[in-house]
């Protein structure tokens, strides 16, 4: 017995409906993309290794997916490194090529390959699949589609602005009401580290602080003293474990909190731009909130920084995120360039709006008109009439074959199609067809025109 096919973990098959909700999303996201300015473009699946390795970090590097170079791959490999197996060295001697892991890293590369064609500021945005080899758990998969909006070539303010209602702008047209676009800055952190006398600790410390909600103040002093932060520094950092308020009240905690630090003094200000004016100009259906222990991406991330939760009640990773990178494109060799950038989850949007019920008016990838196949002479004449009806764009087929009819009727009950039309030798005759509405039964005689005014 031949064994049944499978899939590979953290990947998935969608179904013609699931394809047609998840083309909902995209559409959405693209509209108030192109709303807002941003231009698409796309890149490889896969780009040459030394492009994404190194730019996300040890663990990010670790789930980055390898591509074997073609042919004999293990001739070229030292007989020595194979014998003592050690899997990075041999690894880029048989690997020269890798699965994108996100869209930022290659759309650095992008503008620095395409530098001399692009008019800065250039706002991009790109919704293609990334793959990660991580453990597949619920929201987490190993290939899904990143929606990513980008400006590279301005520092200015207002785009951060301008990404927090955007975000608004997506998830109210998907009515995904309720949800919470937290805000941070990397000047913060970096201060934070600096008046408590341990800077050159700052990934480890913001790494630890970053999962305050998950393990807990107590979780988070026991991971901040593995990493070699002294207590005295922790202590000082108390005041952040319980940090409440509004987002005014916050940043004047904190603006007192960094007062000796003329970076941390300066990520409060830039903060405090975005949150007036989003007071300023409202929000249709989020809610900003100021997140001091938000680190995401430090790696790359050098001024705001973004991340998106489900509405309560939801359980679900982050749904979206980003921030500002202004040293991005120098690993590429173009310094000097600012960019900012807010992605969003697809897939994990998808879950939420499933499990929330909110894919009511998503129209289904289903035929308006289906004509019944009688035989020959009758398909002929009804394909003459599906030409016209697909000329003014009105979905329609013909059963392929000339099966029974309670068959044929199945079918178009089963797929929900609206109208049945029946066409034999007395309609022939007399240039008519015989159309059925399936939903209350009714049929009537119409010429091409009635046809196609009734499936309008």
């Amino acid at each position: 017995m031949a064994q049944k096919p499978s899939i590979p973990k953290g990947t998935r098959d969608f179904s013609p409906t699931e394809v047609a909700k998840r083309n909902f999303i995209f559409s959405t996201i693209k509209q108030v993309f192109e709303t807002y300015g941003f231009q698409p473009i796309e890149t490889p699946s896969f780009e040459n290794s030394e492009t994404l390795m190194g730019k996300y970090g040890e663990e990010g590097d670790r789930l980055i997916f390898k591509i074997l170079n073609s042919g004999d791959y293990l001739s070229k490999v030292d007989a020595a490194l194979l014998t003592i197996k050690d899997s990075l060295k041999v690894t880029s001697s048989i690997s020269e090529k890798a699965l994108r892991y996100d869209l930022t890293v290659p759309f650095a590369r992008y503008v620095v390959q395409h530098q001399n064609e692009i008019e800065f500021p250039f706002k991009r945005y790109q919704m293609q699949p990334v793959w990660r080899a991580d453990r597949p758990q619920k929201g987490r998969f190993r290939e899904f589609f990143q929606c990513d909006a980008d400006v590279v070539g301005s520092k200015g303010l207002w785009q951060e602005v301008e990404f927090v209602q955007l975000y608004d702008a997506v998830f109210s047209k998907l009515k995904l009401r309720g949800t919470t676009i937290k805000l941070n800055n990397r000047k913060i952190l970096a201060g934070i580290a600096e008046i408590i006398g341990e800077k050159d600790k700052l990934i480890d410390f913001t790494v630890a602080l970053d999962k305050l909600d998950k393990i807990g103040a107590e979780g988070v002093t026991k991971e901040m003293i593995e990493k070699g932060i002294s207590e005295s520094a922790i202590e000082k950092v108390q005041p952040l474990f319980g940090f409440n308020g509004s987002n005014q009240e916050k940043l004047d905690q904190l603006e007192k909190m960094l007062a000796e630090s003329e970076e941390g003094i300066q990520g409060v200000k830039d903060l405090r731009f975005v949150v007036e004016n989003i007071e300023t100009l409202g929000l249709q259906s989020a809610n900003l909130e100021l997140d001091v222990t938000l680190a995401r991406g430090l790696n790359y991330y050098t001024g705001a920084i973004y991340e998106v939760s489900a509405p309560k009640g939801v359980s679900m990773g982050s749904i979206g995120g980003g921030g500002r990178y202004d040293d991005l494109t120098g690993i590429f060799g173009l310094k000097d360039v600012s960019g900012v950038g807010i992605s969003f989850g697809l897939d994990r949007i998808y879950l939420v709006l499933e499990e929330l019920n909110l894919f009511d008016e998503v129209e289904l990838p289903k035929p308006k008109v289906l004509f019944i196949n009688f035989g020959e002479t009758e398909a002929s004449y009804c394909m003459k009439a599906l030409v016209e009806l697909r000329k003014v764009h009105i979905k329609s087929e013909m059963y392929p074959e000339a099966a029974k009819m309670k068959k044929q009727m199945n079918y178009a009950n089963k797929r929900a199609i609206p109208f049945v039309v029946i066409v034999g030798t007395n309609e022939i005759e007399k240039n008519k067809f015989s159309v059925k509405n399936m939903q209350s039964g009714e049929q009537q005689d119409c010429s091409l025109e009635e046809l196609i005014k009734i499936a309008t």
